[in-house]
């Protein structure tokens, strides 16, 4: 059974995430985001056959964060081509399947070090592009960022000083363990991470291949068959934007609709899942 929770703070340390998880909405969100997932991994297909049903998963997870960076792909074309260099949304594509990869294995190196496993993030999605001092690092002063997702550049842009500071303050928050659901602390990576824009670009695809780093090494979905990447294309930009308005702006409301917004999409994710486990149940009949 999946598990909800990240590792427990040290007694007496504050929890802060753990608060965002009892907001009106949230626990009712990570109750149904635990039983889609259980669902998923209840699937007799499951039993024998996880390697494919995890890497079908992948797949449709990259082609998903590639389509909300602005390379709308068909997952038919993502599965023909080879060369992921020839233009702007080749390399956006090529740049979601490697991070998709190196998600699942980073979990260790983010436990220890998340900012480490983001710079890390940032080298594996800037792969095909000729070396450049920015890759890899927190961007600097006068450094622009490149962002396709339609409405981000709305968003004010933190000031590099202010994100040196924020991403600090997140990795404290995730090296010290917090009680709060799988759902939550994801859902707080991915917005931190989409409203820093902490990279001169790739931010969104590697803000939501962190979500799935701390989904799997969190317990909830240990072989990274439930893509929330699925959920959020198939939600759409729009909402997806409306959303993270709500995580920018801070309040309790606001935090809410984007933690269970998040939770949709990992349930969307899942229920991906489950189909494609039905198929290759009907394949082997």
């Amino acid at each position: 059974m999946a598990t909800n929770a990240a590792t427990s703070p040290a007694p007496g340390q504050a929890d802060p995430l753990a608060v965002l998880g009892a907001l009106p909405g949230v626990p009712e969100a990570v109750e149904s985001v635990r039983q889609t997932v259980d669902k998923v991994y209840g699937h007799r297909v499951m039993r024998r056959r996880s390697e494919e049903v995890s890497a079908e998963a992948a797949l449709r997870g990259a082609r998903a964060s590639a389509a909300l960076a602005g390379a709308d792909w068909s997952l038919e074309e993502v599965r023909r081509r080879s060369d992921f260099s020839a233009d702007d949304q080749a390399r956006t594509v090529g740049a979601a399947l490697r991070l998709t990869a190196e998600a699942g294995l980073l979990p260790g190196v983010w436990r220890q070090s998340p900012v480490q496993a983001l710079a890390r993030l940032h080298l594996v999605a800037a792969g095909g592009i000729a070396p450049d001092p920015t890759v890899g690092r927190p961007r600097l002063a006068g450094e622009p960022v490149v962002e396709p997702l339609i409405g981000i550049a709305d968003i004010p842009l933190p000031a590099p000083e202010e994100v040196s500071a924020r991403l600090d303050g997140l990795a404290e928050l995730l090296r010290a363990g917090s009680a709060a659901p799988a759902l939550v602390v994801g859902a707080v990576v991915h917005g931190e991470l989409l409203c820093l824009r902490p990279f001169g670009a790739f931010n969104g695809p590697v803000a939501r291949a962190a979500e799935r780093i701390v989904l799997v090494g969190s317990g909830l979905d240990p072989k990274s068959i439930c893509p929330a990447e699925v959920g959020h294309a198939e939600i759409g930009r729009a909402g997806y934007l409306k959303a993270l308005e709500g995580y920018v702006c801070g309040t309790p409301e606001g935090m809410a609709e984007w933690i269970v917004h998040c939770g949709r999409a990992l349930e969307l994710g899942a229920r991906e899942s489950v189909a494609v486990c039905e198929a290759l149940q009907r394949g082997a009949a």
